[in-house]
């Protein structure tokens, strides 16, 4: 990416059914974290697991999610006007170290998702080109096998009220980026566990939005 943006805003457990798969019940507000945006990287770009990642087993998950990029400052917006600042829509895959997620950083996420080259995302698209942000089918492959599938009228919040609720009192800049959750089916929910490995290859792939692939890069393994 030749611009990085002004922050990366994330949703946890934006899915009923997600945020089950990992046995807690659904929130009365948004969980909100943030990524660094130095791990941005683009479509078809290698996902590279940095040694950092070695410790405490094997650890690295993949999190399809919609992400949706701020065009204009929104301050106190209402969700009647949030779409307004709205620019448009991406692919993105919210790439999770989950021991430093939950261990490695005192229970701050952040920590974990923002390793180099773990926000991969496809370039946007205009937000005249999505009719409905809220009905969007997105799926996740791995190495081929369907991993993650659901349509984002399954979202807690919707990208409305998201746009809302972050705006109360904090300006999201344009150029912002908003991931807005993942759904059910990410590998540390399994049984048995399935990490990312070297040469694995991830495609999230979102309609009328478009499909992100990324192959997963082990120098230390």
């Amino acid at each position: 990416m030749s611009q990085l943006p002004p922050a990366i805003i994330c949703i946890g457990r934006n899915y009923a059914a997600h945020a089950s798969e990992f046995g807690h019940d659904a929130l009365d507000l948004p969980l909100v974290f943030f990524k660094n945006p130095s791990a941005l990287t683009g479509n078809g770009d290698p996902i590279v697991i940095p040694e950092v990642c070695a410790h405490n087993g094997p650890q690295v998950d993949y999190e399809g999610e919609l992400a949706v990029v701020i065009g204009k400052d929104a301050l106190d917006v209402s969700a009647s006007d949030a779409m307004a600042h709205v620019a448009g829509y991406a692919v993105a895959n919210d790439v999770s170290a989950r021991w430093w997620q939950t261990h490695g950083s005192g229970g701050q996420y952040s920590r974990g998702k923002s390793f180099d080259t773990f926000c991969p995302m496809t370039e946007m698209v205009p937000a005249a080109t999505v009719p409905d942000p809220q009905d969007l089918r997105l799926t996740t492959r791995l190495n081929g096998d369907i991993v993650q599938d659901t349509s984002t009228a399954d979202m807690i919040f919707p990208v409305a009220t998201l746009i809302e609720e972050l705006s109360r009192g904090m300006t999201l800049l344009a150029g912002t980026l908003l991931l807005t959750g993942t759904p059910a089916g990410v590998g540390s929910a399994r049984d048995p566990k399935c990490f990312l490995r070297d040469g694995d290859v991830v495609e999230v792939e979102i309609e009328k939005v478009g499909t992100l692939k990324n192959t997963v890069v082990i120098h230390w393994d």
